[in-house]
């Protein structure tokens, strides 16, 4: 079965390249499985920050045999480091999201160069908010196949559970794929990473600094520096505050399941960049 073709006229379905980008996360990982089987030729790839959390990595590898093909990993040829160095040190952020741009798009659009291509991407039908793309090339056809057929968070986590791929292992303490420093984790998350891996907690403390003019701090968390988030009283009470809410949330839930936590983990979701956190 080959894909149906997309909205729009000038476009040659017969010979296009049709490739869906994983991020790593629950929701690009389950079109991959629910795509398998409906697009012919289908190329899977992994745009590597190279600044990924193990399990990611893992998780991938697992994904790899069960679709039994190869997961394509681009690399962005310039790392992080050197980027924030060329930027004298100011962190990405919400507002300006340079790293998506550096160490995702750019890359995955060198990647497919001038090819016509039709983009899978794991937007889900109860996001239709999201509905959007990373690309302006023309050359890129998005389509978003769980809105086309209704596809819920339900959907998705049936898929993986029937898979028996299940789910990335950081879900126990993260809402998100992405690198391991995103500046879109909750504090309850940068909490997760200080228990989970440590080391890279630190890694990301260390790219912090507060400006030695102006005295203005450049922190990945808004108004408060890792250093702060990793004091034993003030970790405690974030994780508190966050086990306080989730079970004020989970006694009116109609169920206390993993698709439940899920819920209400999607609920408190900043709108992240669509190719790292799907």
């Amino acid at each position: 079965m080959t894909a149906k073709k997309p909205n729009n006229s000038s476009f040659d379905d017969t010979s296009c390249r049709h490739i869906l980008s994983l991020s790593g996360g629950k929701d690009s990982t389950a079109l991959a499985l629910y795509m398998r089987d409906r697009v012919t030729n289908l190329e899977y790839v992994f745009c590597d920050t190279e600044k990924e959390l193990k399990e990611t990595y893992d998780y991938l590898e697992k994904l790899e045999v069960y679709l039994g093909k190869e997961i394509q990993r681009i690399r962005p040829g310039i790392g992080f480091d050197d980027l924030l160095e060329q930027r004298r040190n100011f962190l990405p952020s919400p507002q300006v999201r340079w790293c998506t741009e550096y160490l995702k798009i750019r890359p995955f659009e060198r990647f497919i160069g001038a090819d016509q291509v039709v983009m899978y991407v794991g937007i889900r039908a109860d996001e239709a908010h999201r509905k959007g793309y990373i690309s302006t090339k023309p050359n890129i056809h998005a389509r978003f196949p769980f809105v086309e057929d209704g596809l819920r968070l339900r959907n998705v986590m049936r898929i993986l559970e029937d898979s028996k791929l299940g789910i990335p292992e950081y879900y126990k303490w993260r809402s998100r794929s992405g690198c391991f420093f995103c500046f879109y984790q909750q504090r309850r998350e940068w909490v997760g990473l200080l228990e989970t891996h440590p080391g890279l907690f630190e890694q990301a403390m260390k790219y912090e600094r507060t400006d030695p003019v102006t005295g203005e701090m450049y922190t990945w968390v808004q108004g408060e520096s890792l250093a702060e988030v990793a004091r034993p009283e003030r970790a405690a009470q974030i994780k508190a505050d966050y086990e306080k809410r989730r079970a004020s949330e989970l006694s009116v839930a109609k169920e206390t399941s993993l698709l439940s936590v899920f819920e209400m983990q999607c609920a408190d979701e900043h709108a992240g960049c669509v190719i790292c956190h799907l």
